[in-house]
């Protein structure tokens, strides 16, 4: 589909670059990419893809504005309290680029809803602020075969990688999962939610920026994207620290001998 008049002057900064150009405006017109989360991550991601031109954007989130949230969410307003994040998030992104069709999934994400909902998207990018969660969403991103690009942040730091483990590098050897990097499931409270431990606000803003690069360097295909890689950011040394990830053979998903072959029965 061509970019209209109005697209073309909106993307005048994308179009001049060689890596993007028209074709690559396209792409991400007819992208669709799901962000898990409106929240600390999410908000600043949506911002980002629905400015860059993602053609549509799924917004999986059950919770209701509160204002605590505003310290951090950006993409939601005084008017939005009480009021659903995927509704806030839509009219933000409706504000901001009337082009961008969202697709509101106002519920949590579980096994039930997982592949169905991930099957319908490009990219994933997983906004969440629990390990249960993210668990779930990186297995049926594995079997949807669908890239995911995941944050997490704490107090003053925060990571960000790239999995896509149906994948092989180029040492021959299956990209990683999520279940690489963590192992099990950690026990609950082992790390504390940000309302109790606290967060800064700036924080996760530089995240989510950081995701929502990372989906459209995955939906145009350029760069070196951050499969097996972690990207580590300490805000109070203001330093970015990276290491490798690489793929466990003994992990029960992907490993010699998988013990997990589905979402519907394994425990998140």
């Amino acid at each position: 589909m061509a970019l209209s008049d109005e697209e073309l002057e909106r993307y005048a900064r994308h179009i001049v670059l060689p890596e993007v150009g028209g074709p690559g405006q396209n792409k991400l017109k007819n992208a669709r990419v799901l962000v898990i989360g409106a929240g600390g991550l999410g908000a600043p991601a949506l911002q980002y893809l629905a400015a860059a031109g993602v053609g549509t954007l799924g917004i999986v989130d059950h919770d209701v504005v509160s204002l605590s949230n505003l310290q951090r969410q950006i993409i939601h307003a005084m008017d939005f309290i009480g009021k659903p994040k995927v509704d806030s998030a839509e009219h933000f992104i409706k504000g901001l680029n009337p082009h961008v069709k969202v697709e509101k999934h106002q519920t949590r994400l579980t096994p039930a809803n997982a592949m169905d909902l991930i099957s319908r998207y490009d990219v994933v990018a997983d906004a969440c602020d629990n390990f249960n969660t993210r668990f779930l969403v990186s297995d049926a991103c594995y079997f949807a075969r669908k890239p995911l690009v995941t944050a997490a942040v704490g107090q003053f730091d925060g990571q960000i990688a790239t999995f896509k483990p149906w994948l092989k590098g180029a040492d021959g050897q299956p990209y990683p999962t999520y279940r690489c990097f963590i192992g099990d499931l950690p026990e609950p409270g082992l790390f504390p939610a940000c309302e109790v431990a606290g967060i800064l606000g700036a924080l996760p803003g530089i995240l989510g920026s950081m995701q929502a690069m990372e989906v459209i360097k995955e939906l145009l295909e350029i760069g070196e994207g951050l499969a097996g890689r972690i990207l580590m950011y300490d805000a109070l040394l203001a330093r970015f620290f990276e290491t490798s990830l690489a793929w466990n053979p003994a992990n029960p998903l992907t490993g010699t001998s998988p013990t997990i072959h589905g979402i519907e029965a394994t425990n998140y």
